[in-house]
C-alpha cells in the first residue's frame, strides 16, 4: 500500500501543477485577448489549451495518466464549489420571502422543467426518427445549461448505464456552448434592451449605488487579497450580498432612482442628527466595534483560511455522511428510492452540509469565521479548475459523431430559455423586469456565472437590487435543479416511465408555473 501511496503522489502532484499552469496561462492569454469584456471566462480558454495538448489533440504533450486524473476531478471540484456556496453568507429569515420570491421562482421553474419539455420534443420527433436516439438524451440541456460542466461530468455514468455512452462527452460540450451562447446571445439583448429601454437601471444614475458585501475584518480582507482568483469576474455562485430582501410593497410607485428612507442616510451635522442621541443599542455596538470581545475577535489571516478550508472539509463530510445514510436505507427499502439514491452524487448532499455549518456558526455566534472573501476565493478556483480539466478531457471523437444531437438540443434549449425571459418575465416578474429575467436567462443557459455576468453588463452596482432575491432563489432550488435532486431523478424517471410519459408529466409542471406566476401577478397588479 504505501509504495502505490508513494506511486502516486508524484502524479498527483504532477497532474494539479500542470492543471494549475494551464489555468494561469489561459488567464494571462485570456487578460490578454479582453476575454472578460465578452464574458467568456478564462478557465474556457485555458481548457482548451489543454485539449490541444492531450494525448489525442495536435500537440500531445500531457501524458495519458495525467488526463486519467483529471477526468476524476470535476465531481470533487463541484463538491467543493457546492460546500462553499453557503458558509460566508447570512442566512434569511424565512418570514415575508415568498411574496419577493415567488415570480423569480416560478420563472426558474418554469426555465428548467420547459427545458425537459422541450429536449423531450425535440428527441421524440426528431432525434429519435432520424438517429435513433435513446430516451435519455432529453435529459441532457437541464444537466448542461442549468447545471454546467461539473454536474455533466457527475451524471455521466449515469447516462452511460442507461445506454448514452457519449452522454458525458456532450453534455460538456453542451455546457460550453451554453457559457458562450449565454454571453453572446445574452449581449445582443442587453443590446436590444438599451435601445427600446426596457432597462430600469438607465434611470438610477442619481440614486446611491448599493455595493456589494464588504469586509471589515483586516484578516479576511488580507487572506482575499493574498489568494486572488485566476479569472476576474463575479463569483460561480451565490452572490456575497447581505440577504434581506425588500417588500415588493415598499418598492411600488417609487421613481427610478428614488433611494428608500431607510437607505438615506442624513447628512452631516444636520438638525436632523444632532437633534437625536444616539440609542443605547448604537453605543452599545460602536462600542464592540472599538472593543471586540473574544467571541468576535478575528483570527490570522492564515489561521483564517486554514478555519475555512476546514469548514468546508465539514460541511462535505456532513454530506459524505447524508449519503451513506440513505444509501443504507435504501438498501433496506430497494425499488425506485435505491435506484435514485445509488444514482444521487455528494455535492446536492454537500449544500445541506453547507446551510447546516452556516446554522450552527451564526447560533454559536462564531459567523465571522466564515470569510465571505475567502469562502468565494475558494467557489472561485475550484469553479476554474473544474472547467479546464473538464475541457480538457472531451473526447472530440465521440462529439463528431453526435454533433447533430448537440446542435438540435442546443438551438432548441436556446430558444425556449429566451422565450421565457422575452415573453413571460415582462408579465410576472415586478419592476426591473429585465434585469431579473436577465439573470435567470444567464443562469439557465450557462449556470450562475453567467448570470451574474449578464447582470453585470447592465447594472453593475446593483442599484435595483436583483441579486438579493436571485441569491434567496438560489437557496432554495439550488439543491433540487442544477445538478441537484431532480437532475439525479430525471434519467432514471425517463428510463422507468419512458419519454413520452416524463415529457407530458413536465408539460404540465410548466403549464401549472406560468399559470401560477400569471395569477400571482394579477393579484399584484390589483394590491
Amino acid at each position: 500500500m504505501m509504495t502505490t501511496i508513494t506511486t502516486a503522489l508524484p502524479l498527483f502532484g504532477l497532474a494539479l501543477g500542470l492543471l494549475l499552469a494551464l489555468l494561469a496561462v489561459g488567464s494571462l492569454l485570456g487578460k490578454l485577448l479582453g476575454m472578460h469584456r465578452w464574458g467568456i471566462p478564462e478557465a474556457l480558454l485555458a481548457g482548451s489549451l489543454g485539449l490541444l495538448l492531450a494525448p489525442s489533440g495536435a500537440l500531445p504533450l500531457i501524458p495519458p495518466a495525467v488526463i486519467s486524473l483529471w477526468d476524476q476531478l470535476p465531481l470533487i471540484l463541484l463538491t467543493l464549489v457546492f460546500a462553499s456556496l453557503l458558509l460566508g453568507k447570512p442566512l434569511p429569515a424565512p418570514a415575508g420571502l415568498w411574496r419577493p420570491l415567488s415570480a423569480q421562482v416560478l420563472m426558474a421553474l418554469t426555465l428548467a422543467f420547459g427545458q425537459y419539455v422541450v429536449a423531450g420534443l425535440a428527441v421524440l420527433l426528431v432525434l429519435q426518427p432520424l438517429l435513433g436516439a435513446p430516451d435519455v438524451m432529453a435529459c441532457l440541456i437541464e444537466v448542461a445549461f442549468e447545471g454546467g460542466h461539473g454536474s455533466a461530468a457527475a451524471m455521466g455514468p449515469t447516462y452511460a448505464r442507461l445506454g448514452l455512452e457519449s452522454g458525458e462527452a456532450l453534455g460538456l460540450a453542451m455546457a460550453t456552448v451554453g457559457l458562450l451562447a449565454s454571453t453572446l446571445v445574452g449581449g445582443l439583448v442587453v443590446v436590444v434592451a438599451r435601445r427600446r429601454r426596457w432597462l430600469l437601471s438607465d434611470g438610477l444614475t442619481a440614486a446611491e449605488p448599493v455595493a456589494p458585501m464588504t469586509t471589515t475584518d483586516p484578516a479576511s480582507a488580507a487572506l482575499a487579497n493574498a489568494f486572488p482568483p485566476f479569472v476576474t469576474g463575479p463569483e460561480p455562485a451565490l452572490v456575497s450580498q447581505p440577504l434581506h430582501p425588500e417588500p415588493l410593497a415598499s418598492t411600488a410607485g417609487r421613481p427610478p432612482g428614488q433611494v428608500p428612507p431607510t437607505q438615506t442616510a442624513p447628512v452631516t451635522g444636520s438638525t436632523a442628527e444632532t437633534a437625536q442621541p444616539p440609542s443605547p443599542q448604537a453605543q452599545h455596538s460602536e462600542q464592540d466595534r472599538s472593543q471586540p470581545g473574544p467571541s468576535t475577535a478575528s483570527p490570522a489571516p492564515l489561521a483564517l483560511g486554514a478555519v475555512n478550508l476546514a469548514l468546508n472539509g465539514v460541511a462535505v463530510a456532513i454530506g459524505w455522511g447524508m449519503l451513506e445514510g440513505l444509501r443504507h436505507l435504501a438498501e433496506s427499502l430497494g425499488g425506485g428510492f435505491a435506484m435514485v439514491i445509488e444514482a444521487l452524487p455528494v455535492f446536492p448532499l454537500a449544500l445541506v452540509g453547507s446551510l447546516l455549518v452556516r446554522l450552527v456558526l451564526e447560533r454559536s455566534n462564531l459567523a465571522h469565521w466564515a470569510s465571505a472573501p475567502v469562502q468565494n476565493r475558494i467557489g472561485t478556483i475550484s469553479a476554474d479548475l473544474l472547467i479546464t480539466a473538464a475541457t480538457a478531457c472531451l473526447d472530440l471523437s465521440l462529439l463528431a459523431k453526435d454533433w447533430l444531437p448537440l446542435t438540435v438540443l442546443a438551438v432548441v434549449g436556446l430558444l425556449w430559455n429566451l422565450a421565457v425571459f422575452l415573453l413571460l418575465a415582462p408579465r410576472i416578474l415586478p419592476t426591473s423586469w429585465f434585469e431579473r429575467g436577465l439573470i435567470e436567462f444567464g443562469q439557465a443557459t450557462g449556470v450562475a456565472a453567467s448570470g451574474l455576468l449578464l447582470l453585470n453588463m447592465v447594472d453593475p452596482e446593483d442599484r435595483n437590487g436583483t441579486l438579493t432575491p436571485f441569491s434567496i432563489k438560489q437557496l432554495i432550488l439550488q439543491p433540487l435543479l442544477a445538478g441537484g435532486v431532480i437532475t439525479v431523478v430525471a434519467p432514471l424517471a425517463v428510463d422507468s416511465w419512458g419519454l413520452p410519459t416524463w415529457t407530458a408529466f413536465c408539460s404540465v409542471l410548466v403549464v401549472l408555473w406560468i399559470s401560477l406566476a400569471l395569477w400571482l401577478a394579477g393579484r399584484r397588479a390589483v394590491a
